[in-house]
């Protein structure tokens, strides 16, 4: 398998106006919110409120948005055939704010009820969020079809993702403590990021509605031949698996922030210092990593941030004998790695697209966005499935006082590792499937 990010072809594009940069990029206060929140609180939410033990709940979180590896693709199949993909964006994000502030919400305050409740909204929220993401990652490749304008649109969005990520990750878990802890904290905080969602729906929908796209061209006869043809694609084929393993490694060390705080740093309110040690120093960085791809390439820089990430999260393995001044700083390294990855990754997606393009004379975006929003979804759910299956293994106990129980050495190590080892190891070991191809530099 190989894959690269295109060499600059010299194809003129237009600039993209401001104003459409900015409406693109405020979608990302939906992306990041529920992309990173569930990861982050409805693990811990399960085990440490209602009392679920930690294997139990890592289904629990891995099944409904699995179950987005089969609607994604229908989702994108849906939005070709309307060509408009601004409708999607509206009713979709509008619906998810809801049911996100729903998840929180629910009658039961402990055990197997409780733990369906979870598990029937979130399959609700994750259906909702898929009819929002998959159009909204097909759009750049409609938007414009030029080499740098797609980085720069990229660098827009994930600079607005990385603050969403700040706001959501770093400020949900003080929500949360802030308005009394357990059932009634984390129904605040869905509140907060469910209004999150909601202002990027209307923000992007009404941000773009003057911004100019080349309407989708009609789509193969049938879904089964476009994934078909999305697979004999080998740069995205392989941009796509290198794409997955790392939301998975993303997705676990999400899982693990709260308990990593609790038991490693040794208060709750590490939580938001460690969101806001990795994201914040990614937002400074950002121009940074639009420089450097445009010095060598997107295919290396993606391999560079990648690298950068999985390094320093393995220092991190030696938290429990780190001041906390220095896993903080050892963390936004981390998060100035994650930017790139998540930078040259989205900007190489359109890229792809384009190859497949040329090739079959069908342009069929929605179907190649919802191949990889499905890959992320699943990702980014198999990761707190990851992190719990550790935490079974090594034995954490799980509590439904709200405030997490005394674990023991074994469980602190589980705790330590997951956070720290597994996601080093798979963001930096993804980047073996990209190598350099002709099709995409």
């Amino acid at each position: 398998m190989t894959t690269a990010d295109p060499a600059p072809s010299g194809r003129p594009a237009p600039a993209l106006p401001r104003r459409v940069l900015a409406g693109y990029s405020l979608g990302s206060l939906v992306t990041g919110s529920f992309g990173t929140v569930p990861g982050l609180l409805l693990l811990p939410y399960l085990t440490d409120t209602l009392g679920v033990a930690a294997g139990v709940a890592g289904l629990l979180v891995l099944l409904p948005k699995a179950w987005d590896v089969l609607v994604n693709p229908i989702a994108g199949r849906i939005s070709d055939r309307r060509g408009d993909r601004r409708p999607f964006l509206i009713v979709a994000g509008l619906a998810l704010g809801l049911l996100f502030a729903a998840l929180f919400a629910g009658p039961f305050r402990s055990g197997a009820p409780a733990g369906a409740y979870v598990a029937v909204a979130f399959l609700a929220a994750a259906t909702a969020y898929a009819f929002f993401q998959v159009p909204y990652v097909a759009m750049p490749a409609e938007l414009t079809g030029g080499y740098a304008e797609r980085t720069r649109m990229m660098t827009w969005r994930v600079a607005v993702l990385a603050l969403t990520i700040l706001i959501s990750g770093a400020v949900a878990p003080l929500v949360v403590d802030r308005t009394g802890g357990g059932i009634t904290g984390h129904r605040w905080a869905g509140v907060f990021v469910g209004t999150l969602i909601v202002a990027g729906a209307l923000g992007v929908y009404f941000g773009t509605r003057r911004a100019g796209s080349k309407p989708a061209a009609e789509p193969e006869s049938d879904l089964r031949t476009q994934l078909r043809i999305a697979f004999t694609n080998r740069p995205f084929r392989a941009l796509l698996l290198c794409w997955i393993v790392q939301a998975v490694g993303v997705g676990t060390m999400l899982a693990g922030v709260q308990y990593f705080a609790d038991h490693v740093v040794g208060h709750s309110s590490a939580a938001t210092f460690l969101f806001a040690a990795f994201v914040g120093p990614a937002l400074l960085v950002m121009p940074l990593w639009s420089y450097v791809g445009g010095r060598i390439g997107k295919r290396r820089s993606l391999i560079a941030g990648s690298l950068l990430f999985g390094g320093f999260g393995l220092l991190m393995v030696a938290a429990p004998v780190l001041p906390a001044v220095v896993i903080y700083l050892i963390a936004a390294v981390v998060g100035v790695g994650y930017a790139g990855q998540q930078v040259f990754a989205m900007a190489m997606l359109p890229d792809c697209i384009d190859v497949d393009t040329e090739r079959t004379g069908s342009r069929q975006a929605g179907v190649f966005s919802g191949l990889w929003t499905a890959g992320e979804t699943f990702g980014l759910a198999l990761g707190p499935g990851v992190y719990a299956l550790i935490l079974q293994l090594f034995g954490y106990v799980s509590s439904s006082t709200g405030t997490a129980a005394v674990q023991d050495e074994t469980a602190r190590l589980g705790v330590l590792l997951g956070f720290t080892l597994v996601p080093a190891v798979l963001v930096a070991a993804a980047v073996l499937v990209l190598r350099p191809n002709r099709e995409v530099a």
